[in-house]
């Protein structure tokens, strides 16, 4: 046998092997946009899908920010915390600096959870500004 037949044999096979396929995380059932996702929701599917959920503590409790569908994979763009604020909703509008605390009344015109950044107007001047989620539902407008 060539002494090079061994290494182009090894080099094909090392070439034209398919990715090992891992578990990811699929919906069980259509899970439409604001959906908290629980564990039923959920099922292993073996596939090789890059940047895929792949435990489900990572999604359950969550919530779908898009429509999920049965069999495809769950992105973690897809996931988000639970919305606290409404779109439209009044929501208390704080602003803190040092020992300063000005509080106003304020619209919201997203919908988020905490931690989320989201757009809010000012009931009184009109002005829109961005503000960060509380877990209280108050909107924290920072610098």
């Amino acid at each position: 046998m060539d002494p090079f037949a061994a290494c182009r044999i090894v080099a094909v096979l090392l070439l034209g092997a398919a990715p090992a396929a891992a578990d990811i995380i699929v919906p069980t059932r259509t899970i439409p946009p604001q959906s908290i996702i629980g564990p039923e929701d959920l099922a292993l599917s073996e596939a090789n899908v890059p940047g895929a959920v792949t435990d489900p503590s990572q999604a359950i409790g969550l919530e779908a920010r898009v429509a999920l569908y049965p069999g495809r994979p769950i992105r973690p763009q897809d996931l988000g915390p639970p919305a606290v604020i409404e779109r439209n909703a009044i929501v208390p509008l704080i602003f803190m600096r040092g020992t300063l605390l000005i509080t106003a009344e304020g619209r919201a015109l997203d919908r988020a959870g905490p931690g989320e950044l989201i757009r809010v107007m000012n009931t009184t001047s009109r002005t829109t500004v961005t503000a960060r989620v509380g877990t209280d539902g108050a909107a924290y407008v920072s610098e």
